[in-house]
């Protein structure tokens, strides 16, 4: 009987910490554990429990204060985490026709079940995706990702304009309202104004002016539209 590897021993919780804690060191340059907290629902014991497990174990780094960060090894396994999660996110969407706003969740799930050489066929089916529906880079097999030099919406001026490349966050809620807006990868946006001592930013989409918060304008990354 061969021997498994360490990544073929990961249990599913472990696979979901990891993930998480990539997602936001992606997001904030470090994992708070209040951050995880947040991000997984658990209790902040069974996070500060896992978490020291996770360091014995060489996945993570964790100083009091500072945060907690991924080792290469904890890096390696979050990247092929997040390549299931994505590509489940596309079959979910693409073949499926599930609305992008309510596959996060059940590809979460699906996302633990899927061997190497099911995200072959998948991929292949697929057409080989460069990114999730929101957006999102999808790491190759090699455990590569190429990511797009973006912005977030709240970084242009007024007056400047930017394509939306992607979505930062995969709150169905939020994802709903993005959608509603047409706030989704592709769309044209121009700052018309950013009142500044108001928690705001006026934007043109699609020929619709719209208000949106400073919050929900940092998790739309875009491209900026560089006029001639």
């Amino acid at each position: 009987m061969p021997v498994k590897t360490a990544e073929e021993e990961v249990t599913a919780v472990v696979e979901e910490y990891l993930e998480c804690i990539y997602r936001l060191q992606e997001k904030e340059g470090v994992a708070r554990t209040s951050s995880i907290v947040k991000s997984l629902g658990v209790a902040p014991g069974t996070v500060t429990n896992t978490v020291e497990r996770l360091e014995e174990e060489g996945f993570v780094t964790h100083v009091s204060y500072r945060g907690v960060k991924l080792t290469e090894k904890g890096r390696r396994i979050a990247l092929q985490v997040v390549r299931r999660h994505r590509l489940s996110e596309r079959l979910l969407v693409d073949i499926l026709k599930m609305d992008w706003n309510n596959v996060h969740e059940t590809a979460c799930r699906l996302e633990h079940s899927l061997t190497e050489d099911m995200l072959d066929h998948l991929e292949k089916v697929l057409n080989y995706p460069k990114t999730c529906p929101h957006g999102n880079p999808i790491p190759s097999k090699q455990g590569r990702i190429l990511e797009e030099e973006t912005q977030p919406l709240l970084a242009l001026s007024t007056g400047e304009r930017g394509t939306v490349v992607k979505v930062i966050e995969e709150e169905p809620d939020l994802l709903s309202y993005f959608k509603r807006l047409g706030l989704v990868p592709g769309a044209l946006v121009e700052v018309l104004e950013k009142p500044e001592l108001e928690d705001l930013i006026r934007i043109r989409v699609d020929k619709e002016n719209l208000v949106v918060s400073n919050a929900l304008a940092s998790v739309i990354h875009v491209r900026e539209v560089v006029e001639d």
